[in-house]
């Protein structure tokens, strides 16, 4: 058929390299989901590995899907793969200004959950375990409150001679892990949106060169009619 030769592979290669990625982030979410030791305390409120697997796998779907539909001139597959293409770019642009927009809500929202979890001491035993490690990760004390969050306080909060002045006093850390959860959540959401913002760019080519195929397809088949 008389298409673009160019478009065509231009847009077969984006495909493939759009369906490579999406085998990596898979292979990386079930790598750390295998390998990492959850916690129940920071799962609970953060994105988890689930949420990277079926990422990666809607992923390599669309690129098969794409790369199909590139080689074998199928404007059916092609057209599905744009509508594909523009809906997840309508549900990044939402989250991003969702997550701009709401991000205090969703700090009130974290904040409200982990004070359910205080006192600490009476929360189920692998609650108790998840808080430890956490506490030993960010050197700090308790959730919100800090060491007054613990009925009696584990040696997780105790901090030796190198911490600073402030954050340890009579060698058990002040600092409630709350700030630092906090902090996480903020780090990893400013990745999260540059990310996202790098895919919605990848999605617009994608959408242009998908349509230019489509049409120089239609077009075609105008003319052989």
């Amino acid at each position: 058929m008389a298409v673009s030769r160019c478009i065509k592979y231009l847009l077969f290669l984006f495909n493939l390299l759009f369906w490579i990625c999406g085998c990596v982030i898979l292979g990386v979410g079930i790598y750390l989901k295998v390998t990492k030791d959850g916690n129940a305390i920071t799962e609970k409120y953060l994105p988890s590995f689930e949420l990277m697997i079926s990422i990666g796998v809607i992923i390599m779907v669309l690129g098969f899907l794409g790369c199909c539909g590139a080689y074998r001139e199928n404007r059916c597959l092609l057209l599905l793969f744009f509508i594909l293409l523009f809906l997840i770019f309508g549900l990044l642009l939402a989250a991003g200004i969702l997550a701009a927009v709401e991000g205090d809500k969703v700090k009130g929202f974290v904040e409200e959950k982990l004070k359910n979890l205080t006192p600490i001491s009476n929360q189920p035993q692998n609650v108790i375990d998840d808080m430890e490690k956490l506490q030993r990760e960010l050197k700090c004390c308790g959730l919100m409150k800090g060491p007054s969050d613990w009925t009696k306080i584990p040696d997780s909060c105790r901090c030796n001679s190198t911490a600073t002045e402030n954050k340890c006093t009579g060698g058990i850390y002040q600092e409630p892990c709350y700030d630092k959860i906090i902090t996480y959540m903020k780090s990893n959401m400013n990745v999260s949106l540059g990310i996202a913002f790098a895919v919605a760019v990848i999605l617009i080519f994608g959408m242009i060169f998908s349509m230019v195929l489509i049409c120089q397809l239609r077009k075609v088949g105008a003319t052989t009619s």
